[in-house]
């Protein structure tokens, strides 16, 4: 029996109702359309097994002979869309499921003999799409892959912390890598420079921004893909799961029209997250919002965005400089990272414009001494600064698993707690991907900057003589606020030393 034969051909998969196309797939034989006809395709090595499979579902599509590359073609694109299809099966399936699901495609992944060498192997495509699944699927911020000397590995930041996903041979990884950098817009052939991108994932009908960055070790390239928000999932300042008090304080200082705002903190605490519920609040149409953000992490509406890309010379300062001839009326500046940018900050504050921005000290008092230590005068922080609010970001414990604890005499003794309460600590379950934690909540201690604070810097004060003033008059610390979550059974000793219950 003559076929005919199509040759450098790039088709596209023909998806009916009345196919199964898994099967037809692990039969090879792959339905396709050129112009209005309906054809069904294999090659030559696979002739004899798609007859068959032809002759037993009675098909009357014409059959044509693929050369093996314009096959393998068509076959990783039914493959992607067998993957995606699977993937949105497995969103609504339980978890059980899925780590099963997972096990099985690294199994496949692990023990293939026939992985085309080339970060276009659907087998490659498939683990991708399958860590960015995985990785929201657990509530991920970022995935780590790197190479060590005998093997791969992948970990998940989740809650902060970094947990193990799996274990791959080298060389898988190094496909991985490169697949990665396609999707980025990299240079595959280039490993000896860092490079970072940006590329965008579509998993259940929703599209996220994953932000790329490559770098070069001892033993290959790693990678850490930072998982961006969209608009719709910036979480308001009550879901931060900041205390009601804090909360009500934050909006009366939002209402200012002009004045300086600080979050502090050290990475990884969520003060971009707070700056953008900040935004969020006072987002309208009657004001110009104007940001510069050193990477824009979240992409928010009714905000103008500006990215810092120093190659060109667009600094947080030369950014702050333009967006001050844009008429805003309320500017969020990334970061203050220098004298520049701290002193034009204040500027704007001064000329009635709201500022908001973060600084990485450990408290909100201690932001007096790092604008000093960077070349602003007292008199012009007394007058710009409203208020800093400090925060953390404390691991609670997860519900199902935690359990009653004793703690040691003499940390109850510190810390000043009662001895006939329980307290509880993390054990680890399925819940939880057996770290004892379930997400996340935001505490915080907010430094306004009342009259008296200024005079007391008027007489010459440092941060810490003001510090324990404003704690004799009733500021809560961040100690204080770990110290009642410890107490309301909501965290662990653990956690919350870890954070600085014991700092004050």
């Amino acid at each position: 029996m003559q076929l005919p034969i199509l040759e450098d051909v790039n088709l596209e998969p023909l998806i009916e109702d009345d196919i199964d196309f898994r099967q037809a797939l692990k039969h090879n034989l792959l339905f396709a359309k050129i112009g209005r006809d309906k054809i069904a395709t294999t090659n030559r090595e696979n002739l004899a097994m798609a007859l068959n499979y032809k002759a037993r579902i009675g098909n009357e599509y014409k059959l044509y002979l693929l050369d093996d590359e314009s096959f393998e073609r068509l076959r990783t694109k039914y493959l992607e869309i067998q993957t995606s299809s699977e993937f949105e099966q497995m969103q609504s399936s339980a978890s059980e499921e899925l780590i099963e699901a997972e096990n099985e495609l690294l199994e496949f992944i692990q023990n293939s003999q026939n992985l085309l060498n080339s970060e276009e192997s659907a087998p490659i495509i498939k683990l991708v799409n399958s860590l960015f699944f995985q990785a929201i699927k657990k509530g991920a911020s970022d995935i780590h892959i790197e190479i060590h000397e005998r093997k791969g590995e992948v970990r998940f930041r989740i809650d902060g912390a970094l947990k193990k996903h799996l274990d791959l041979d080298k060389s898988v990884i190094n496909l991985v890598i490169n697949r990665i950098k396609v999707i980025s817009n990299l240079d595959i052939s280039e490993k000896r420079i860092p490079q970072d991108g940006r590329t965008q994932v579509s998993i259940s009908g929703k599209t996220l921004d994953v932000r790329v960055s490559v770098l070069p070790t001892y033993y290959g390239e790693r990678v850490v893909m930072r998982i961006l928000m969209q608009s719709e999932s910036i979480p308001t300042l009550e879901e931060l799961g900041f205390s009601k008090e804090l909360t009500q304080q934050f909006y009366k200082l939002l209402n200012h029209s002009h004045g300086m705002i600080l979050v502090t903190g050290p990475t990884g605490s969520g003060k971009s997250t707070t700056l953008h519920s900040f935004l969020q609040h006072i987002a309208s149409p009657d004001k110009n919002i104007i940001t510069v953000e050193d990477p824009v992490e979240y992409n928010a509406d009714h905000v103008n965005q500006i990215q810092v890309n120093e190659k060109v010379g667009l600094t947080f300062a030369a950014g702050l400089r333009s967006i001050l001839r844009q008429d805003p009326d309320v500017v969020m500046v990334g970061e203050i990272r220098d004298k520049e940018t701290a002193q034009i900050a204040i500027q704007a504050a001064l000329t009635g414009h709201l500022l908001l921005s973060t600084l990485h000290t450990n408290d909100a008092t201690s932001s007096l001494t790092r604008l000093m230590d960077m070349g602003v005068e007292s008199y012009l922080i007394s007058s710009t600064l409203i208020g800093v609010l400090a925060q953390r970001l404390v691991r609670k414990l997860c519900p199902h698993c935690k359990a009653p604890t004793m703690l040691d005499k003499s940390i109850i003794e510190e810390l000043e707690l009662d001895e006939r309460r329980v307290y509880y600590k993390a054990i680890g379950c399925k819940h939880c991907d057996f770290t004892g934690y379930s997400g996340r909540q935001a505490v915080g201690e907010l430094f306004v900057m009342s009259p008296e604070v200024k005079e007391l810097m008027k007489q010459g004060l440092n941060d810490h003589e003001i510090r324990v003033i404003m704690k004799k008059q009733g500021m809560k610390t961040i100690a204080d606020r770990l110290k009642d979550m410890l107490i309301e059974g909501i965290t662990s000793y653990e956690e919350a030393l870890r954070i600085g219950i014991m700092d004050e």
